[in-house]
């Protein structure tokens, strides 16, 4: 065996050899693909928790990184119905020492009381304050004053529309964010898109079982009574001091992608919002074939522009 490769084996092997000076070995670490190596007090670990919301109680759990803290935190807001959980990008962010919070909306996957679009803005408002609550943030290490939200399609929806009046240090990031106010605005001249919508809705809604709580009719009534005011694009001003990561795939449907995430980009920046990032995959709504990309992008992200957000509003 050549000398130089004996030397690394024994620096990796922890043994010495007389003669030999072993390397020293520095290994970079990847927060989106590595464990950190060094270790950390307590340990990092998942705890269940519940929460209430207008008196029915919603699962969710809470991925805690290794050291004593205060982290700051992710909230994670899933889709309709919310077959992807993100938690592969929720683990990611706890290795890059963020808390990550997943929580089921009222009347999904298992969550008591009836799922309705305006329960979700709501359920997002509750657990918003069960975070900032003192004993919570006491017992679970979490810094309280930098929170990001990653809201997956309707989760983007509901934190572009229910996050954007909170404080600017709020960061927000929304991949593949489904727009419900522009959908319904089209409903009168786009019957067929009506019809589509209605169809899932039946498909994936059930009074007493799930995965969504719902009824139908109920949900199209919603976003027809509440269009204009459920069209992101009427936020951009309360968005403008926010640090925005606007993710878009190559959606075949009008509501969804590269489109409706430019508008909103161009829009924001308008209005005066110089924080707003944007990056785009040639992949499907679920962004299944970049996971890792979109991970990469996520911790990124969090560690410079919601990073310098947050610090400056601490200031």
């Amino acid at each position: 065996m050549k000398p130089v490769l004996f030397a690394l084996v024994l620096a990796l092997s922890g043994m010495s050899y007389p003669g030999i000076a072993a390397p020293r070995i520095m290994i970079e670490k990847d927060a989106v693909r590595d464990d950190p190596l060094e270790a950390l007090h307590p340990p990092a670990s998942m705890q269940e928790i519940r929460i209430l919301s207008h008196g029915a109680t919603m699962n969710g759990l809470i991925y805690l990184p290794g050291g004593a803290g205060p982290h700051p935190i992710v909230l994670f807001l899933h889709g309709y119905p919310g077959n992807e959980r993100n938690l592969d990008i929720a683990q990611a962010v706890r290795r890059a020492g963020y808390a990550a919070l997943y929580f089921d909306y009222r009347g999904a996957f298992g969550s008591g009381g009836t799922f309705t679009f305006m329960h979700a803005l709501e359920d997002v408002n509750a657990v918003l304050a069960w975070i900032r609550n003192g004993k919570n943030a006491a017992k679970y290490r979490i810094d309280a004053s930098r929170i990001a939200v990653f809201g997956h399609s309707f989760g983007g929806w509901l934190a572009l529309t229910g996050v954007a009046h909170e404080a600017a240090g709020v960061c927000i990031a929304t991949p593949a964010a489904w727009n419900p106010g522009w959908v319904a605005q089209r409903f009168g001249a786009h019957p067929q898109e009506l019809a589509e919508v209605l169809a899932y809705y039946q498909a994936t809604t059930n009074a007493n079982s799930g995965p969504i709580r719902a009824n139908a009719y109920s949900l199209i009534r919603e976003m027809h009574d509440h269009a204009p005011e459920w069209d992101y694009d009427s936020q951009a001003s309360a968005l403008k001091d926010h640090a925005l990561l606007l993710i878009a795939g190559m959606a075949d449907t009008p509501d969804e992608g590269v489109e409706r995430e430019t508008q909103l980009a161009n829009e924001i920046r308008a209005k005066g919002g110089k924080q707003v990032q944007m990056v785009t995959f040639e992949d499907d709504e679920s962004f299944s074939a970049h996971r890792l990309a979109l991970a990469d992008a996520v911790v990124q992200w969090l560690r410079s522009d919601c990073d310098r957000s947050q610090s400056g509003q601490a200031k």
